[in-house]
């Protein structure tokens, strides 16, 4: 949702969609004269928004933090993003107080959804110093923090530091971008309303699998990072741990692996969204065209019985 206060400054409050709301409101207040799809990719809306505050009640999507307002288009079910400047709040407040009413469903998928932006960022080939640290920092954050927040969400502590980690993974990929895990789930979520944070969360591991060695080294720095492997662990090794490592997050929060509802007949106009998305937007590890991108469909479609 959101709200104008007596100052004429938005307020976005709740998940990644309803500070995306915001983001879109303020557009609007901006550019009256352009619906939103005219503002859609990058650097489209160049000009000030009004003071715009958010306050994430869940730790995940890092909206708070990010240039980007996701929009699913009504009529065609496709999901785009507007990026541009001016959409970063101008301020962001972290309460954990907040996120402490979120069922434990919510909080792993969204929990999730924050690796995925943070792990997205690291890997990608367009890093800063500042991104990666922001990034490594979210990881360890989260193998810390997610666990204790799933199972005790009264807990204080775990609650206020998973926002911690949204909100730096937000910094991550704000600057660093994601990868085809985004593409992919954006298309899902836009044909099928698949929360964003539970798709993000079934294709991680596969799409870091088909990324393969390009990524060990990377993978390996996470896995240290997580405390789930040692420096001196092989690469790939400690990559496959670390992607072992979220396929058991997946199983303890009752995730799976799997999207029910993706339909056959859908999967080549769903992955050409994806690339038309990723590409040349996102700096991926390996570049993959709308064929290639297929496979993760049929990897999380369910089978018929």
């Amino acid at each position: 949702m959101y709200q104008e206060n007596a100052c004429g400054a938005l307020i976005g409050f709740g998940g990644g969609s309803s500070m995306d709301c915001a983001k879109a409101v303020g557009i609007r207040v901006a550019k009256p004269k352009k619906t939103l799809a005219d503002v859609k990719g990058i650097l489209k809306v160049r000009a000030r928004l009004p003071l715009l505050i958010a306050v994430p009640s869940t730790a995940g999507t890092g909206s708070e933090t990010t240039l980007a307002a996701v929009i699913v288009d009504s009529e065609t079910r496709h999901k785009y993003a507007i990026n541009d400047f001016p959409l970063i709040p101008r301020y962001a407040v972290l309460d954990p107080r907040v996120t402490l009413s979120l069922p434990a469903k919510i909080t792993s998928t969204t929990g999730m959804d924050a690796l995925t932006h943070a792990v997205e960022a690291y890997i990608g080939r367009s890093t800063t110093h500042g991104t990666r640290v922001d990034a490594l920092t979210a990881v360890k954050l989260i193998f810390a923090n997610l666990d204790t927040a799933v199972s005790e969400g009264n807990n204080i502590e775990a609650r206020k530091n998973m926002l911690k980690a949204s909100f730096f993974a937000g910094c991550a990929f704000t600057k660093s971008y994601v990868g085809y895990v985004h593409a992919v789930a954006h298309s899902l979520g836009g044909e099928y309303n698949v929360p964003h944070g539970l798709a993000n969360a079934v294709l991680l591991p596969y799409v870091l699998e088909a990324y393969g060695e390009t990524i060990y080294g990377k993978l390996r720095n996470l896995a240290v990072t997580a405390g789930i492997a040692e420096e001196q662990t092989p690469k790939e090794d400690a990559a496959k741990a670390f992607i072992d490592a979220i396929r058991d997050m997946q199983r303890r929060y009752g995730i799976g692996d799997k999207i029910s509802g993706i339909k056959e007949e859908d999967i080549p106009k769903l992955a050409a969204y994806a690339d038309k998305e990723a590409n040349p937007l996102y700096p991926v590890p390996v570049l993959m065209d709308a064929k290639a991108l297929e496979q993760f469909y049929y990897a999380v479609m369910e089978e018929e019985e």
